[in-house]
């Protein structure tokens, strides 16, 4: 039996990574999204809660900030989501 080049050969963590992806692809770019999506909605959260405070236009500014905060709870959602689906390594 010819042994196989160990050059070609990959170590088990290039192995389980390849696998991991395998089942999750595309998890780091959803990830990336979820932060930059979270991060936007935190930064228009931030200043519509502060347009609040000064007490401006309040009847447009209340249901944005409302909107902001869920953008924000919804991606921290999808993340622990995605989380909980990552198999193990």
């Amino acid at each position: 039996m010819v042994d196989p080049n160990p050059k070609n050969r990959i170590n088990t963590e290039q192995y389980a990574r390849l696998k991991a992806e395998s089942v999750a692809p595309y998890r780091g770019l959803r990830q990336f999204v979820y932060i930059g999506v979270g991060a936007s909605g935190f930064i228009g959260a931030f200043v519509f809660f502060f347009q609040l405070l000064a007490g401006r236009n309040i009847d447009s500014t209340l249901p944005n900030f409302a909107l902001q905060l869920g953008i924000v709870a919804l991606m921290i959602l999808f993340w622990k989501w995605d989380k909980r689906r990552q198999p193990p390594l």
